[in-house]
């Protein structure tokens, strides 16, 4: 055995989760994606997925996907600064400029690679990197990966960002880069206090809306419309495998920034592009958000009712505003413990451990889809409150 593999074989945490029957990850799925799904040759209720709109298995979006690949075949063999451009690709760019009311947009292979390949080419070595400390980790390798000074403020704390802008020289850019919904304590930006300070120091703005897409909005256009502040956020980014059906991610912003990114952002030129099935796949969700506005409203009837439900229950859920909502466990060991129970009686939640979160913020992550129904809302509460009380999380 090398020094390398020597090394690595200490690493045993998960097996020793595995021992105890609690090892929550990697758990195979035998049927397509709903608000119940097969595991284990029985039906659990799906609320672990981050698929908002209920899309995955609409039958429009797959025959899309269907014909795309009968059209074009099952990839495209290249980049798309090569020979991987389809008009699919430029169609779809269009239509999500527009829709997040940007002058242009570019589509990557997932939404990890839009924060890693944007957020580390966009400034250099005189400039700087201010984020949120709970900034998705996509984020956080794009600005790993920057030579510009990273700074970084406490959660949502505007004064923390203030003092951050106000180390920075005056004639550097300064990107604040922040997520648009926190992806796993479901709360919203300050964003009208981040524009005001924007302005103040003449800065810039990156939002990242994965889980803003679809949730937030007119016709679901994310957290930058809900406060009308598009105009005044430079870059906006977001996801396809969340309210879009599919897997790929996008960038938009004015027609300069998109041509500086199109000729310089590695993980878009160096990375093979979305494949056609893909990419007609979020196209035809993106149709269904703007002309089926029941979805959005659904969702938030549920969520609505998911947040009273777990608040009367005792839960605690901290200040998420979306259908994200973190039940505090603060516990790693009772954090799994609480999964598998959970699973036992058949609902499908994700713990949240370090470094997804602070050691003492430990949690178990509950996601609503529009079409999850208030009878399995009632019955996910009423069995994770038997859970919680069993482990003495909740009195």
């Amino acid at each position: 055995m090398g020094l390398l593999q020597d090394k690595l074989s200490k690493f045993r945490l998960p097996q020793l989760y595995m021992e105890q029957g609690v090892y929550p990850y990697f758990r195979e799925i035998d049927s397509h994606q709903d608000t119940e799904v097969i595991m284990d040759g029985k039906k659990v209720l799906m609320f672990g997925s981050n698929s908002y709109m209920g899309l995955t298995y609409d039958k429009r979006i797959i025959e899309a996907a269907i014909a795309a690949t009968r059209k074009y075949g099952t990839g495209c063999a290249g980049s798309r600064f090569l020979n991987g451009t389809l008009d699919l690709h430029v169609q779809l760019e269009k239509e999500l400029a527009e829709f997040v009311g940007k002058d242009d947009a570019l589509v990557y292979s997932t939404g990890f690679t839009v924060n890693e390949g944007v957020v580390s080419c966009l400034t250099d070595r005189n400039d700087y990197i201010i984020c949120d400390d709970r900034d998705h980790a996509s984020i956080v390798d794009g600005r790993r990966l920057s030579f510009s000074t990273q700074l970084k403020y406490k959660h949502n704390d505007m004064e923390a960002l203030e003092k951050e802008l106000q180390k920075c020289k005056p004639e550097s850019v300064k990107l604040i880069v922040v997520d648009g919904v926190f992806s796993m304590e479901g709360d919203l930006a300050n964003l009208p206090e981040i524009v005001r300070l924007k302005e103040k120091y003449n800065a810039s703005i990156m939002v990242d809306e994965a889980h803003g897409l679809g949730v937030f909005g007119h016709q679901g256009r994310g957290v930058c419309d809900h406060f009308g502040l598009t105009d005044q956020v430079d870059v906006i980014m977001g996801t396809f495998s969340k309210s879009l059906a599919s897997i790929g991610g996008f960038v938009a912003a004015d027609k300069d920034t998109i041509n500086w990114l199109r000729h310089n952002s590695r993980s878009y030129i160096f990375s093979a592009s979305n494949t056609p099935a893909a990419t007609a796949a979020a196209r035809e969700a993106l149709h269904i958000l703007k002309t089926e506005p029941e979805r959005k409203a659904n969702l938030w009837t549920i969520t609505n009712y998911a947040l009273d439900s777990f608040r009367q229950a005792g839960f605690e859920i901290g200040d998420t505003e979306s259908p994200i909502i973190p039940l505090y466990v603060r516990d790693t060991d009772k954090t799994f413990e609480v999964t598998k129970l959970a699973f036992d009686e058949g609902i499908f939640i994700n713990p949240v451990i370090p470094p997804a979160c602070a050691p003492q913020d430990t949690l178990v992550r509950v996601a609503l889809m529009a079409t999850h129904t208030k009878e399995q809302v009632d019955y996910a509460v009423d069995k994770l409150t038997q859970c919680f009380k069993k482990l003495g999380i909740l009195k």
